[in-house]
């Protein structure tokens, strides 16, 4: 206990701001999703009620729907791109910490500046994606006003905002592999592919399980998105399970029931978790 005293010193700090700032927040949560209060009055305890008026809601269906399917599609762009920027950054000798500062620079950006700057590369009549379109004689899109589009569109910005932080934690990842393998590689026939397959993604498993679970976690919880851009249209095709709990609570004056559908969220996320690292246990035994 000595001898490590000044490193509890320093955990002390971080426990203390955990508890005040997260687990506390998050119990008055779970209490606050069985109550109706104003924070006037004092509180009434109402059970389930709260779950029941969220669940009978009709954009709680879309909502759910919606968060699941960008979860997916963020999956598809903004788990794969990073690693393949990382790997092509990873092959370059020259220019590569100028590279890695690009990458990295819209994640320096306020997350409302990135979104705000997509909202005018969205612009129908002379936004930059429309006049490349045009460019190469293409129909314009109505990027955020139409259903087709809109969560594409949510999730073509979440993976730009996101890339650097991604691609620079796997370029770490990437640079701890020893080059010894890919030399025996090579010397066994083993192309660019079969190189990727056989080396590079068994050495950084660990990360790239980390990475998903990561990144899951995070997609389920979009918010700034939907919020600054679509404001959960058109029709409720981007609305977001926490963007609906924003509305309860500041839009519909329902604060409990916001609390009860951060509950829900809560729960999901928490038994896709103890899933996920269980079979991530398994399949390393």
């Amino acid at each position: 206990m000595r001898r490590n005293i000044t490193a509890y010193g320093f955990l002390c700090g971080a426990l203390i701001c955990f508890a005040f700032f997260s687990w506390y927040p998050m119990v008055w949560e779970v209490v606050l999703s069985f109550q109706q209060t104003n924070f006037v009055d004092p509180p009434i305890w109402v059970g389930l009620e709260n779950f029941v008026t969220v669940f009978e809601d009709a954009a709680f269906g879309p909502a759910w729907r919606n968060t699941v399917m960008f979860t997916v599609l963020a999956l598809v762009f903004g788990y794969g791109v990073p690693f393949v920027v990382a790997l092509v950054l990873n092959e370059l000798r020259h220019a590569r910490a100028y590279l890695r500062f690009v990458v990295y620079l819209p994640v320096m950006l306020p997350p409302a500046v990135g979104v705000l700057l997509f909202q005018w590369f969205y612009e129908p009549e002379y936004g930059l994606f429309n006049q490349i379109l045009g460019f190469f004689r293409l129909p314009a899109l109505d990027w955020l006003n139409s259903t087709d589009t809109a969560l594409v569109s949510l999730v073509i910005v979440s993976t730009w905002m996101n890339l650097g932080t991604g691609t620079l934690i796997y370029l770490a990842a990437l640079q701890t592999i020893p080059g010894e393998l890919y030399e025996a590689a090579e010397l066994d026939g083993a192309g660019v592919l079969k190189r990727i397959w056989h080396v590079t993604i068994p050495q950084t498993k660990l990360i790239l399980l980390v990475m998903l679970l990561l990144q899951i976690v995070a997609t389920m919880q979009v918010f700034i998105e939907p919020f600054l851009l679509t404001g959960g249209g058109p029709e409720n095709s981007t609305v977001s399970v926490v963007y609906l709990m924003y509305q309860y609570a500041f839009n519909f004056g329902n604060i409990n029931g916001g609390n009860a559908l951060g509950v829900m969220l809560m729960i999901v996320l928490m038994v896709f978790s103890a899933v996920y690292l269980r079979v991530s246990r398994e399949d390393k035994s």
